[in-house]
């Protein structure tokens, strides 16, 4: 059993506020590299300056760090909710795992925090994909 996931274990694992920075660059550089991430790429706003900072923001809380999303942009945030607009498949969110291996694989990591960070991000991925199925009604 890992110690991460408890109080801000995963938080201090990451680098704390700028390791996450480093790890959403290079989150975003693989998401623009990648072939297989050309489709979620073009979701995305050509200037990824905000989307950067919410996610490094979200990846926060989300980590156990300081709460600092709804801070600076409001209340706290549902990442199925927040993506419903958008028609996610189940290589789109294939795809977003991809690109944060990627990231991860760039950075001096324990392979057991990579693959537990990998795991708990496959439940929010996989969550946003089946909100999109319900609201667009689609089947991948």
């Amino acid at each position: 059993m890992s110690d991460y996931g408890f109080e801000d274990t995963t938080y201090k694992a990451v680098g704390g506020y700028d390791g996450l920075v480093k790890l959403v660059d290079d989150f975003y550089e693989a998401m623009d590299t990648l072939p297989e991430a050309k489709r979620i790429r073009d979701m995305h706003p050509s200037d990824l300056e905000v989307t950067k900072d919410k996610l490094v923001y979200f990846l926060s809380g989300w980590m156990g760090g300081p709460r600092i999303y709804p801070e600076k942009y409001g209340r706290g945030l549902s990442l199925p909710m927040a993506h419903q607009h958008l028609k996610i498949t189940a290589e789109d969110a294939k795809a977003w795992l991809t690109c944060m291996k990627a990231a991860l694989d760039k950075h001096d990591f324990p392979d057991d925090f990579k693959a537990y960070l990998l795991e708990q991000l496959a439940f929010p991925a996989n969550r946003i994909h089946q909100v999109s199925q319900m609201k667009h009604g689609h089947a991948d």
